[in-house]
């Protein structure tokens, strides 16, 4: 059975409205949590919504499943996905 790697990466997809507050609501589930994203990017689309990538590094994807369905629950998020990078 292959196991992933204790300290694999994984990569936090969001969409967004082009609300001030998106990367902030995002950003705050990982505050909550007390962990530090390895990379944050968040880019203005021309259809009016913002796309923000986090990557973070040794969350369990249990862990990463809760945190997506926090971040969802904002009214702002459109769609919130992750995905390994390892």
């Amino acid at each position: 059975m292959d196991f992933p790697p204790p300290y694999s990466r994984r990569r936090l997809l969001v969409v967004a409205d082009a609300d001030p507050s998106a990367i902030a609501r995002v950003i705050e589930r990982f505050q909550n949590l007390n962990i530090l994203p390895r990379r944050l990017s968040a880019e203005f689309s021309s259809n009016d919504l913002v796309h923000i990538e986090v990557d973070v590094c040794g969350i369990p994807d249990e862990q990463l499943i809760l945190i997506v369905g926090k971040i969802l629950q904002a009214t702002s998020i459109v769609d919130a996905y992750w995905h390994r990078l390892d």
